[in-house]
C-alpha cells in the first residue's frame, strides 16, 4: 500500500470510527480525542497534538467542515478546504484517526466515540469545552493545555494580507 493511501486510510466515517473505536476498546487502548479547524497547520498544533498523543494510545482528530468554519470565522475562511485539512492532519504521525464534522460543536461526534481524554488549548477554559459534561459522567476527562505563544491562524494570516 503506498503512504498516500496510508494516510488516506486514517480519515473516517462516523460509522466507521465507531467500528475502529470498539476495537481498541477491546484492546484497552486509551482513547484522546480533540478536534480543530486546522486551517494553516502551524507550531502551535504540532505542540497541542504531540501533548495530546502522549496522553493515550490512539489519537482522534475532528476537523471542522467548510461549512461550520465559515459559520464560525466568517466568509474569508476556510483557507484550505476540509478535505486537504484532514489529509494534512492525517499525514501526522500520532494521529490514528480522523473525521470531519459538519455540525457547529463536536458533540454528537464525542457522544459516539465516548473518548476517556478530550484535550483543548489554552483558549479554552474546562468548564466551556464541549463534551466535558458528557465525558465525564462515564470517568472521562478534560485536559487543558498551555496555547504556544505566538502561533494562531488569525495572527498568521493577518501578518500574510499585512505585511
Amino acid at each position: 500500500m503506498t503512504s498516500l493511501k496510508n494516510i488516506k486510510n486514517k480519515i473516517f466515517s462516523i460509522a466507521e470510527l465507531k467500528k475502529e473505536v470498539q476495537k481498541w476498546k477491546k484492546n484497552n487502548d486509551k482513547i484522546v480525542f480533540t478536534n480543530g479547524c486546522f486551517d494553516i497547520l502551524h507550531l502551535g498544533h504540532i505542540e497541542l497534538l504531540a501533548k495530546a498523543a502522549d496522553l493515550g494510545n490512539k489519537l482522534i482528530i475532528a476537523v471542522n467542515s467548510d461549512a461550520s468554519i465559515k459559520f464560525l470565522k466568517g466568509e474569508k475562511r476556510p483557507i484550505l478546504d476540509e478535505k486537504s485539512r484532514s489529509i494534512i492532519i492525517a499525514s501526522l504521525e500520532k494521529v490514528n484517526a480522523v473525521i470531519i464534522f459538519k455540525e457547529s460543536t463536536p458533540l454528537d461526534v464525542i457522544k459516539k466515540i465516548n473518548p476517556d481524554i478530550i484535550v483543548k488549548g489554552g483558549d479554552y477554559i474546562k468548564e466551556d469545552v464541549i463534551g466535558k459534561n458528557y465525558i465525564e459522567k462515564y470517568g472521562g476527562e478534560v485536559i487543558i493545555f498551555p496555547l504556544s505563544e505566538g502561533f494562531s491562524t488569525t495572527s498568521i494570516l493577518e501578518k500574510i494580507y499585512n505585511g
